[in-house]
């Protein structure tokens, strides 16, 4: 029997889940745009992923095309321009298509809106305005200054999903915040002895990789760190880089033999406390420890939030045990829910988020189903928490 098809409330965000297909055999250069900004993902953090993508005054050629590279590096406009040369293509009169505002600014590259105008573009169709408040709709007005045409709109929901972590950062300060769990149909997360290799296939724990290569840093907690000594990088799923590993560890009691210590890859230990020699040792290993204090002895969550955004990190990837859930969860710091299903009941054992017990039904966290798909055997659910559709009021 073939499997029901998928529901998809958002714009889809990775080439291997559904995607809007294109109607006509020849793809509009903006889709053209978004598939190359979509290269971007684990290769631009901390910047926006962005594609752009140059086509002929008659609309008949594409003169070049390009994403944005590692920070310090140049951005999708001057990627595309670069790739048009190379190719002996003359611009000049050229549309550009660009799933994000060009930039005004002078950072670690010259401003992008620079560079088009004086390659001698015509016309800019950009998807939205970037949020940065650094750009904010000035890359647009240099454009227009300069006598080129500008358009936004196309494509905008599609970059807006696709940069969701960087607009986050960019409204609140801190990152986009993504839960993942795997459990049983009946919502198990792992027996009650502790067991829970595995619940889900292989299928979607591959799934679930692809998912943390999307994340600038995936998220655990000491229980989980303790209870299965989780290497929690990216195996199953193409990666540039490794995420950043951040580690929740009130007293500080992370082994320095634990698995998670991979070579090359960076480990952020948060603490509330700090034993000099626990932390020395952690150190040895090559983590950084920062100290967050917060109510009750533990770690404190928001700052956290708010110190990773300054780190630059976009999306936050959270894999971790019912416990910290809970605390995350109950502190309203969760966007949305990465949730993968399997077809078996486990019965008593240990549940996905730690709240409650709940007097009414009206205090339960409300949730809104965006995806649901069939990954092998298994059912992911993508829902976003209740009201955390501020992305489309704040982005212009």
């Amino acid at each position: 029997m073939a499997p029901p098809p998928a529901v998809d409330k958002w714009p889809v965000v990775r080439d291997n889940f559904t995607e809007n297909a294109a109607v006509n055999s020849k793809p509009h250069p903006m889709d053209q745009a978004l598939a190359l900004a979509r290269q971007a993902i684990g290769v631009s953090d901390p910047n926006p992923r962005v594609g752009c993508v140059l086509v002929s005054a008659d609309g008949t050629r594409v003169l070049g095309a390009g994403f944005t590279q590692p920070a310090g590096q140049a951005h999708a406009e001057v990627m595309a321009l670069r790739d048009a040369a190379a190719l002996g293509h003359d611009v000049r009169g050229a549309t550009a298509y660009v799933t994000l505002e060009p930039c005004s600014h002078h950072g670690r590259t010259g401003p992008c809106c620079d560079a088009l105008a004086a390659a001698g573009i015509a016309r800019v169709v950009a998807a939205l305005a970037d949020p940065n408040p650094l750009v904010a709709g000035q890359g647009l007005a240099r454009l227009r200054a300069a006598g080129i045409t500008v358009e936004t709109g196309p494509g905008a929901d599609e970059s807006t999903a696709l940069n969701i972590g960087f607009f986050s950062r960019m409204a609140r300060g801190q990152p986009w915040v993504r839960m993942k769990i795997a459990a049983s149909l009946d919502g198990q997360t792992a027996l009650e002895n502790g067991r829970s290799q595995w619940i889900t296939s292989a299928a979607a724990r591959a799934d679930g990789h692809a998912w943390r290569a999307r994340a600038g840093a995936v998220l655990t907690g000491i229980g989980t760190v303790l209870e299965d000594d989780p290497r929690l990088d990216v195996r199953l799923a193409p990666v540039a880089r490794q995420p950043l590993l951040v580690v929740v560890d009130s007293r500080l009691q992370t082994p320095p033999a634990a698995a998670l210590f991979l070579p090359g890859r960076p480990v952020l230990v948060y603490a509330a406390q700090s034993p000099p020699q626990a932390q020395a040792a952690l150190e040895a290993r090559g983590a950084t420890v920062v100290l967050l204090p917060g109510p009750g002895g533990k770690v404190d969550l928001p700052a956290l939030l708010a110190d990773l955004g300054q780190r630059g990190i976009n999306e936050l990837h959270v894999e971790a045990g019912n416990k910290l859930n809970g605390s995350l969860v109950r502190e309203g710091l969760v966007d949305e829910f990465l949730l993968y299903f399997a077809p078996k009941l486990l019965g008593a054992g240990r549940g996905m988020v730690q709240i409650g017990p709940l007097a009414q039904l009206a205090d339960g966290v409300a949730l809104e189903f965006g995806q649901v798909q069939r990954v092998g055997p298994d059912l992911r659910v993508l829902a976003r928490v209740a009201g955390h559709d501020w992305l489309s009021a704040k982005i212009p």
